[in-house]
């Protein structure tokens, strides 16, 4: 027996040799802490009750995945630290997204700044407040239900189909249309002076209703939805980046090799979307035009119809009405 105990113990040790503790990298969890600083500061005063929500992560690293404020970290997951699990990697180093992982509430799931679009930190905790919006979006009641009954997803239950709706992104006559209406939005959200301002308004509502009624009811519905939960999750994120201007960033952060203050990246986090949408391409984009373009819409609506946020969670997945309501003199 003992001669067994002996080999047993032996084995536990060559395993734990070979399977040395996650940590998460140095860097990351100094962007973490920020992320986490940031939010309180400024979430409330873009949509109210936001920061009642909570917003649990998980960074993927090439080593691993590490899960923070997550309320029951599934059993796959090992305390590595204060609020901190991991697990070893399952998911793509690139990926950025928000979606009930492990079930209710939905995680943050996102790879280092170096393997995402982002590629620096202050970007990247941007990008972090966008996919937080996608958490309070999917916090509101009756949401999957609400998506579900779009019925757009034609028996896919994997929720794949919000990426490749079959919308008629190449047809000549919807990419021509799209491309008119781009346009316009373009003038009307660079306008500045405040009667031309109305003037352009007026035709590009009227103009965008008319572009609606040309799309069959269910390619209607999905454009809708994607300019409803994507498109304002980009309109959110300018509104992050400008409120996180007056944000103080701490020391630990402020040293990081590729630091960026808030203030010096908040302007260009709305030129840059601007810029975005001017060479929208409907056709070879695809669905990613919708985060531009409906960003620009937010940024319209805040002037046309100030209390549109007012609808936001009470007329789900479309911001037709907020459209339809606004009062421009």
């Amino acid at each position: 027996m003992q001669h067994r105990l002996a080999i047993l113990f032996w084995l536990a040790a060559v395993l734990l040799a070979q399977s040395p503790s996650l940590q998460i990298p140095s860097d990351d969890a100094v962007r973490l802490r920020e992320f986490y600083r940031l939010a309180p500061e400024v979430e409330d005063a873009i949509w109210p009750h936001w920061s009642a929500v909570p917003a649990p992560l998980m960074l993927v690293t090439a080593e691993g995945e590490f899960l923070t404020h997550h309320p029951a970290p599934p059993n796959d997951f090992k305390r590595i630290g204060d609020g901190w699990y991991a697990r070893p990697r399952q998911f793509p180093l690139d990926l950025q997204a928000t979606f009930p992982a492990f079930g209710p509430p939905s995680v943050i799931v996102i790879g280092e700044p170096k393997n995402t679009d982002s590629k620096t930190s202050t970007p990247w905790i941007i990008t972090l407040m966008h996919e937080h919006f996608h958490q309070l979006q999917n916090a509101q009641p009756g949401y999957y239900k609400g998506v579900e009954d779009l019925g757009l997803s034609h028996g896919d239950e994997s929720g794949m189909w919000q990426l490749n709706y079959p919308f008629p992104y190449e047809k000549p006559e919807v990419t021509e249309d799209f491309k008119h209406l781009r346009d316009l939005l373009v003038t009307v959200v660079s306008e500045k002076e405040p009667k031309r301002f109305n003037e352009l308004a007026k035709i590009y509502v009227q103009e965008r209703k008319q572009f609606l009624t040309r799309l069959s009811p269910d390619d209607h519905k999905y454009f809708s939805f994607q300019l409803w939960q994507e498109g304002t999750a980009r309109y959110t994120q300018i509104m992050a980046a400008e409120a996180a201007a007056s944000h103080q960033s701490a020391p630990e952060y402020a040293a990081l090799p590729d630091y960026e203050p808030f203030s010096a990246y908040a302007p260009r986090m709305r030129s840059d979307t601007l810029n975005e949408l001017k060479q929208a391409d409907l056709a070879k984009w695809k669905r990613v035009v919708f985060y531009s373009f409906g960003g620009a819409e937010g940024l319209v609506l805040d002037r046309i119809n100030p209390k549109w946020k007012q609808e936001y969670f009470q007329n789900m997945f479309s911001t037709d009405s907020y459209f339809e309501s606004a009062q421009i003199p």
